[in-house]
């Protein structure tokens, strides 16, 4: 009895020392396995503070199965997978959105009682399909270490989006609102499509696709991200008195502030990215 008490304390000992050392050598190579930091890949940038890591690569020694290691990511898989999410949820936002154009006009769909107690035909069903994204995409990120910084922008974004639309959901407050607010993904369609073609190895500055490409993408970065989200902003200020006393406004306000700062650096990360681009290819001339 004695000797397996002592042959079991051994192995665990054992196993925490080996835990040990896969993590520190995780911790070493954190540059290699998470890369990029910031909002990922809302920006465009490679190695920027808006690129996403490019995966994680096993350790030496390290089995495939093993569950203390994240398993590795293919980068244009998950890139695809972001695609196809800004694609759907930019539909949805725009039949949204032309639907109650068509119905009520411009002028009442835009009204308070709309924004804040009203729910438009398809507006619950495309925040739930966000909000649960989000969700997911917020554990892929803490599971496979795709972050960099003590402090990264995209937990941080995706944390703010998360207690938002939870919020607006759970209440049936604010909803269409924040359907307002998904038109960036817009904008997030010609930033997945960059990257996807860069991994792809189109990286001719000069072609007309690439231009075009990066037409779009400013143009659709100004107006559906910046300038949508600066008059969300306004609209929530010149309301601000018809919002009941209550949490809703403070935090649609801490949101849209957070948001327009993350468009801030997105922009000057995009500004960054399009310049490195044309300098990689005046340097290959």
């Amino acid at each position: 009895m004695a000797v397996e008490l002592v042959r079991r304390r051994r192995e665990r000992r054992r196993r925490r020392r080996r835990r040990r050392r896969r993590r520190s050598l995780l911790r070493g190579d954190a540059a290699a396995v998470g890369g990029g930091g910031g909002v990922r890949d809302r920006g465009g940038g490679e190695e920027g503070a808006l690129g996403r890591g490019r995966g994680v690569r096993l350790l030496p020694g390290c089995e495939l199965g093993d569950p203390l290691l994240p398993l590795p990511r293919p980068p244009l898989r998950q890139h695809l997978r972001l695609l196809l999410h800004s694609i759907i949820t930019s539909a949805s936002v725009v039949f949204v959105l032309v639907n109650q154009w068509v119905i009520r006009g411009l002028g009442k769909m835009f009204e308070h009682e709309q924004l804040f107690g009203g729910t438009w035909l398809g507006a619950y069903s495309a925040l739930c399909f966000s909000c649960g994204y989000f969700a997911y995409d917020q554990l892929d990120m803490i599971r496979y270490r795709l972050y960099s910084g003590w402090i990264p922008a995209i937990l941080v974004h995706h944390l703010i989006l998360l207690v938002c639309f939870t919020l607006a959901l759970y209440r049936k407050v604010t909803i269409n609102y924040l359907i307002l607010s998904l038109v960036c993904e817009l904008h997030s369609i010609f930033l997945h499509v960059r990257k996807v073609r860069r991994m792809a190895g189109f990286r001719d500055s000069k072609s007309r696709m690439v231009k075009v490409e990066w037409a779009l993408n400013w143009a659709t970065f100004y107006i559906a991200r910046l300038l949508c989200h600066i008059l969300i902003t306004y609209k929530l200020i010149i309301d601000a008195h018809k919002f009941d006393r209550g949490i809703e406004l403070p935090l649609a306000m801490f949101g849209m502030a957070g948001m327009n700062l993350l468009n801030i650096f997105l922009g000057l990360d995009l500004l960054k990215a399009y310049r490195r681009e044309r300098n990689q290819q005046r340097n290959q001339e």
